[in-house]
C-alpha cells in the first residue's frame, strides 16, 4: 500500500483521536460527578471541595471541549496538566511502574492532550469551522 495514501487521511484521524480521547476523558468527570455511568468508582462520595471534585469538574468540561473541538488548545493543556497532577499525586506514591500503580492511563490521556496542545483538534472541530469561517469574512 502506498504510504501518501495513509498520509492525506491523518488529520482526520487525528480528529476522531481528540473525539475518543475527549470522550473518554469526560466519562470520568461523569462518573465522578454525576455517578454515570453506574461502575465502582461511581459517585465515590466525594466531597464537593475536595481535589478529586476538582478532577472530575475539569474531566467533564475540559472532555467535553475537547471531543467538540472547541477551544481544544486550552482545554488540553489543563486536562494535560490535571493528568500529570493526579499520576504524581495519586499514582506513582504506591508503586514506581504504572502498570503496577494504575497510572498508565493517566500517562496516556497526559500526552494525547498535550499533543493536541501543538498540533491542533484537526478538521473535524468548531475550532476548524471558527478558523474557516475567519478566513471567508474580510475584516
Amino acid at each position: 500500500m502506498d504510504l501518501s495514501q495513509l498520509s492525506r487521511h491523518a488529520p482526520t484521524f487525528r480528529s476522531v483521536l481528540r473525539i475518543i480521547a475527549g470522550l473518554l476523558f469526560m466519562e470520568h468527570g461523569a462518573q465522578k460527578l454525576l455517578s454515570f455511568p453506574a461502575g465502582e468508582m461511581a459517585g465515590m462520595g466525594i466531597p464537593i471541595n475536595s481535589m478529586p471534585a476538582y478532577a472530575g469538574v475539569i474531566e467533564l468540561v475540559a472532555g467535553l471541549l475537547i471531543a467538540l473541538g472547541l477551544f481544544t488548545r486550552p482545554a488540553a493543556f489543563i486536562a494535560s496538566g490535571t493528568m500529570a497532577v493526579a499520576y504524581f499525586i495519586a499514582h506513582a506514591p504506591q508503586n514506581f511502574f504504572p502498570v503496577n500503580n494504575m497510572g498508565d492511563a493517566a500517562i496516556l490521556y497526559c500526552f494525547i492532550f498535550l499533543y493536541f496542545v501543538f498540533a491542533g483538534p484537526g478538521p473535524i472541530s468548531f475550532d476548524a469551522m471558527r478558523d474557516r469561517r475567519k478566513v471567508i469574512a474580510p475584516s
